[in-house]
Parts: C-alpha cells; structure tokens; sequence
C-alpha cells in the first residue's frame, strides 16, 4: 500500500486518458464525465503536489457524479432534435399521404401499393381504386379514409 503514496499527477493524467479511450470505444457518456474528472485531479495534483490521496480520490469522486448529474439533467432539458424523426418508424411516414387502392376493402380489410412495397389497411368498405388518405398506422397495417375531393 506504500505505492498509494507515491500517486503523482501523470498518474492521473493516465487514467483520464484511458477513461476517455474507453468512451470512445463504448459511447455511454459516463467515462468521459470521469476522465474529464481525472483530468482535473491531475491537474490540481500538478499544482499543489502535496495533496494527500484520499483528498484526491474524494475530488475525483464528487467531481465525477457532479459531472454525470449535471449532464443527465442538461440532457433532459435539451433532448437530440432529429430532422427526420421518423427514419426508424417507417409506417409513420406515408400518415396524412393519399394512396389508391390496390385491392378492395372488404370487411374491413384491403391492401395499398406505397412505392415498392404493398401495406395491409383497414377502413370502411371501399372498391379498387379509390383515393384513401392514411390517418393512423398500428404495427404494419395503416387505418385509411376515403380521401376529401376538394
């Protein structure tokens, strides 16, 4: 345990480095709140040389989860603004878009080409096709109206 006095800056310097090689490899924006923590240890180290290691690791500690809670809350607050918030959802796309029917609704059920793909739709009983607008998707079938003609 004589080596856990003999912890100097550089040592620190080490660590924040490898925590933050760590968030690169693995993007979960914890390890970098603690490198950027080491770093500072470091560097408060570097200026006063004589800090006792438990003062350090109690810096390093409460600099740590103050970063990490700071950023939580900032993240909260300022969530990711995507210009294309449905990439994922394709359904969600073609809602409030008009298509015509491929094959009938009959009993509630029919069919609609949208591009290359052919999508199940329900909706009032309509014949071939007729103009339908999509008003909701539930997994892969789209809830369809019969569209307004202005």
């Amino acid at each position: 345990m004589e080596w856990l006095n003999q912890i100097e800056f550089w040592h620190w310097l080490i660590a924040a480095s490898v925590m933050i090689i760590i968030e690169m490899v693995v993007p979960a924006a914890y390890f970098l709140w603690m490198g950027i923590s080491a770093f500072v240890v470091g560097l408060s180290i570097y200026m006063a040389p004589e800090m006792p290691v438990l003062i350090q690791v109690i810096i390093f500690g409460v600099l740590s989860v103050l970063c990490l809670v700071l950023y939580r809350r900032y993240k909260k607050s300022n969530p990711n603004v995507n210009d294309q918030p449905n990439l994922n959802k394709r359904g969600q796309q073609y809602v409030g878009r008009s298509f015509t029917l491929e094959e009938a609704i009959v009993n509630g059920v029919g069919k609609i080409k949208v591009d290359d793909s052919t999508w199940r739709v329900k909706g009032p009983d309509m014949p071939v096709g007729m103009n339908v607008c999509v008003m909701s998707v539930e997994g892969t079938i789209f809830n369809v109206k019969k569209r307004n003609e202005t």
